[in-house]
């Protein structure tokens, strides 16, 4: 039985040599294990991430211009593994997560997909252990979107999906698993986990990011049927952000009444929000931290998703 982890890399050495690690602590056989790493940084050509000989690694240089996506299908077509392990170069792994893996997928045939639940060090700061309780807004169950950042399936179900869509910037996750799920189970288990080195822990540093992130928000959902649990994600943000927009004129024209109304109207869903996650948080974050987080985690959205809109019609019109 033969495995292999793809990862694509760009950058953050320091965190893809503790995912390589977390893979080399692996109790599994490790002679049946390879390590394909893309990378877009020529230093990782020469580097050497690892002192366990037992545990292969090739790395493979890309253009800067290619996607996630284009990585991780590139890293495919390197791999001999009749198993494949998708992670980000800022995934550190328990130490039994690929024999969970595995056992996953053995134990129900209509699963297709799996992946694992995260978690965080005690003294992670808010954003962090925020982000954690909504990665685990579900678990030991059947979920309809699993991130990409630890991703386990086989070869044959990988052709069967199709490939990760190279046309994405961002959101590329969303299609996959989507795909996936039309053809099998998605299956998020707790009998493994892994730490996200590079999750986000500051506000300003989720602002971009989310900025980043929401490029693709549309354009992930052509070519496919969008669930209605689905458009909230896409209507939400942008509503949220207009009606604060458009408070912010109401005041400079001394419209005070209609104002309040445009900031209530925005402040509904913020609080929807805000109370639901609240109530899921089994790490005990702040109301206030809860709040906070939405706050700037929506209009962030917002903005990405209208760059994207502008970036789409621009090369449109070129």
């Amino acid at each position: 039985m033969q495995i292999s982890f793809i990862i694509p890399h760009k950058g953050r050495f320091e965190m893809l040599i503790q995912t390589i690690e977390s893979i080399a602590k692996q109790t599994f056989d490790l002679s049946q294990v390879e390590v394909i790493v893309v990378s877009q940084t020529k230093e990782a050509l020469s580097h050497t991430f690892c002192n366990d000989h037992s545990l292969r690694i090739n790395t493979f240089l890309r253009p800067e211009s290619d996607t996630i996506s284009a990585l991780r299908n590139y890293g495919e077509t390197q791999a001999s593994g009749e198993f494949l392990a998708f992670l980000d170069a800022d995934i550190y792994l328990s130490e039994n997560w690929l024999e969970q893996m595995l056992n996953t997928l053995d134990c129900d045939p209509t699963r297709i997909v799996a992946s694992a639940m995260q978690i965080c060090l005690p003294e992670a700061p808010p954003l962090e252990k925020i982000r954690t309780s909504l990665s685990n807004a579900e678990l030991d169950t059947n979920v309809a979107f699993l991130p990409g950042r630890n991703l386990f399936l086989t070869r044959s179900a990988f052709h069967k999906i199709g490939g990760f869509p190279e046309h994405l910037l961002t959101c590329e996750d969303y299609y996959f698993t989507d795909k996936a799920a039309q053809l099998g189970a998605l299956f998020y288990t707790s009998a493994a986990n892994y730490i996200h080195l590079g999750e986000d822990k500051t506000l300003k540093g989720m602002f971009d990011k989310e900025i980043w992130r929401g490029q693709s928000n549309l354009k992930s959902i052509e070519g496919r049927h969008i669930p209605l649990r689905e458009w909230p994600s896409f209507i939400v943000p942008p509503a949220i952000f207009l009606c604060i927009l458009c408070a912010l004129i109401l005041i400079c024209a001394g419209q005070m009444a209609l104002a309040l109304l445009s900031l209530i109207l925005a402040l509904v869903p913020l609080l929807a929000y805000t109370i639901r996650l609240y109530r899921l948080d089994t790490l005990k974050v702040s109301f206030l931290n809860t709040f906070t987080f939405y706050t700037v985690y929506f209009p962030a959205r917002a903005i990405g998703t209208f760059a994207g809109i502008f970036k789409s019609i621009s090369n449109k019109n070129t």
